[in-house]
């Protein structure tokens, strides 16, 4: 029975289970692809960014934290077991009737003994929308780490398995460790799921309660599982394995796709959805380091324009008719594999790739022992033991000089598109979706929903500035930070590569402004330099923000001095990201502000402007007034995100076809 508009889990129908025909044949509980047309997926997304203007099921939201802060009293004299028995009990009546406000009302109780800590109304309204598997939009510091463990804790207390998913090991450790207590006091046990792990010790961990994991060890362990099931099984198949009982599942690490909640989900299922997951195994050779000399020395021979052409913005590269004919000549005197066409074409293809569209300490760095290591140019973190494919790494090493690693077979793939949609329920946080609604409710179903903050945000964002060249932006934002930092401010300076942020603390270096650096070389100690960033004096330079998780909290005075300066050195390819950026001050009520410091070759003004930004750049003399950068910023950034928009759609049709390719002969994932 629904009581004053709280009763959210029936009216989306998340109190039923998917029905038997929607429910993948497989060796775990998972939800099955769905089928759909183009016109179902337009529909979905066309609907979906209106979806996150309607305010009736926030409503709902705010009567349910008011329906449960009317029983904090009387939650408040319950004993500890009795308390812990009545959360089990109001979470399994939840997933019946539909009513959290009792379940919520309890586990607020439980965090307030356990952690110190009596959740917002506005946190207990994120994980009410979690519940309902929404996609919860919460400001940057609202405490979404606490909101995730409260719906974690209800959904774990009704007898769902739970995954809560982040971006990176420090985080799914630390938040897994910070709401540690509250679990210990309900009783549910929690697992950890971090790179470098055993198979025994993840199994173990995901046969918990609850399971914090980043992404990509999630998707690879699913992935070892479907290969070692030998893929999606026949219905025969399945009625041999249900014979085989335990003995054949114990050899799973998962237990099924059962309750996920994705944390900084448009950076997971958004920005890193372009590309698939691949299971693969390292090959018997590494290949040829000559033929991998020789393709460079041939690609460095070909014209732009006459052999081939290229679109930066795209990543796309592809030879000419006069650059086919031209290798022709050029390679067939090496002979072996040079007299094959495609197998010569491709490789001078990856060669020009490796050479104009991938750069050192922008996609990839080098490490100390020699190793090419890619960097996510979304996070600026390196992305361990991960390759690009089809001999593209092994050209970028030669490159680079460096010893070339072996080739890699792949085994199993998968996009993030289809492996989120087979969650049974699936849910998700972020600070940053509203520009990307409409995608996350067409792939993955998940309406966006708008959280209020606790308290209102007082951000003042001034007015951007736009410098002829890079060095003179580097200037002007090193001049910025000195001036802010005589009073005694902290300045946090974000910047979009590694290249760029090693560039601007040379320029802070020779003003001898005191610095610290944070980017791909220095990500061990990122939690220690974020923390301290809102130290009083204190000039911070960070390449990207999404994902960094860790509170930045004023030091004494910052406060009444005005609060935590962010200047951003460079826009993004989406608006999401600059406000990861922006978002890291002014949080909680705090004061703040922020600003753009720019360059008129900034990359997205190039790649990107067309020619608006070729007639903005000759009539205002590489100056460009903030009125018409602003309009220049959206065009490019629409621009932009049109066109990683369109490879996200190409990656998924492309794993589709794939998938029903290998249906055919059994062995789809």
């Amino acid at each position: 029975m629904e009581k004053g508009g709280v009763n959210i889990l029936a009216r989306v129908g998340l109190d039923s289970m998917p029905a038997d025909s929607e429910r993948s044949q497989g060796v775990y509980p998972e939800r099955s692809d769905p089928e759909e047309n183009a016109f179902d997926r337009w529909t979905r997304g066309a609907v979906g960014g209106a979806l996150l203007r309607l305010r009736p099921f926030r409503a709902r939201l705010a009567a349910l934290a008011k329906a449960a802060g009317e029983e904090a009293e009387a939650v408040a004299m319950l004993e500890d077991a009795e308390l812990i028995t009545q959360t089990r009990i109001k979470s399994r009546l939840a997933m019946v009737n539909g009513d959290l406000a009792p379940a919520l009302a309890r586990v607020r109780e439980a965090a307030a003994r356990s952690l110190g800590l009596r959740p917002f109304d506005s946190q207990l309204m994120g994980a009410a929308a979690l519940m309902a598997g929404k996609l919860a939009e919460m400001q940057t510091g609202e405490g979404k780490t606490l909101t995730a463990a409260l719906a974690a804790c209800v959904a774990a207390a009704s007898g769902a398995p739970v995954h809560v998913v982040t971006v990176n090991d420090y985080l799914a450790s630390r938040d897994a460790g910070e709401m540690g207590p509250l679990f210990e006091f309900l009783g549910l046990s929690v697992g950890i799921i971090v790179s470098g792990m055993g198979l025994d010790a993840r199994r173990a961990a995901y046969a918990g309660d609850i399971t914090y994991c980043t992404n990509k060890e999630l998707v690879f362990d699913y992935l070892k599982d479907r290969v070692a099931a030998g893929g999606r099984a026949s219905r025969a198949q399945i009625r041999v394995r249900a014979l085989l009982g335990a003995e054949h599942q114990a050899g799973m690490l998962l237990r099924g796709l059962h309750f996920a909640i994705v944390d900084e989900a448009d950076s997971i299922m958004i920005d890193e959805a372009r590309t698939p997951l691949i299971l693969a195994e390292k090959g018997p050779t590494s290949g040829d380091p000559k033929m991998y000399r020789q393709a460079l020395d041939l690609a460095r021979e070909l014209s732009p324009g006459e052999h081939y052409e290229m679109s930066p913005a795209r990543r796309e590269l592809h030879l000419t008719e006069n650059g086919r004919e031209e290798l022709y000549r050029r390679a067939t005197a090496l002979g072996g594999t040079w007299h094959a066409a495609k197998a010569r074409e491709q490789l001078v293809s990856q060669a020009l790739r490796a050479l104009l569209l991938f750069h050192r300490d922008q996609h990839y760095l080098v490490s100390q022992a020699r190793k090419v290591e890619i960097i996510d140019e979304y996070t600026g973190r390196v992305l361990e033991g991960r390759s690009w494919e089809q001999g593209l790494h092994q050209l970028i090493e030669a490159k680079e000089n460096c010893m070339l690693s072996e080739h890699n077979r792949t085994l199993a793939r998968i996009t993030y598109q289809r492996f989120f949609r087979r969650y049974l329920r699936l849910s998700g946080m972020t600070g940053t979706a509203k520009e990307v609604a409409g995608e996350l409710h067409a792939v993955y179903g998940l309406e966006v929903v708008a959280i209020p903050p606790n308290r209102p945000c007082v951000r003042v964002r001034e007015r951007d500035r736009c410098l002829p060249d890079a060095a003179m932006k580097w200037r002007a934002v090193a001049d910025t930070a000195a001036r802010l930092r005589e009073r005694n401010l902290p300045v946090l300076i974000g910047t979009r590569s590694l290249e760029a942020s090693e560039a601007l603390a040379a320029v802070l270096q020779q003003m001898a402004l005191p610095h610290r650096v944070l980017n791909a070389r220095q990500d061990a100690g990122e939690a220690d330099i974020v923390a301290r960033a809102g130290q009083p004096g204190t000039i911070t330079v960070a390449t990207n923000m999404a994902g960094r998780g860790t509170d930045i909290r004023l030091g004494e005075g910052v406060a009444a001095a005005g609060g935590l300066h962010v200047i951003l050195t460079e826009f993004h390819d989406s608006p999401r990201i600059d406000r990861q950026l922006i978002g890291r001050c002014a949080r909680q009520g705090d004061p703040g502000r922020t600003l753009a410091i720019v360059a008129c070759d900034d990359a997205l003004f190039r790649e990107h402007g067309g020619w608006r930004y070729r007639l903005l750049a000759r009539t205002c003399g590489h100056a460009i007034p903030p009125p018409l950068l602003t309009l220049l910023r959206r065009h490019c950034q629409r621009a932009a995100e049109h066109i990683h928009g369109r490879e996200r759609r190409d990656t998924l049709k492309q794993d589709r076809d794939l998938d029903n390719l290998l249906a055919f002969a059994g062995n789809q994932i």
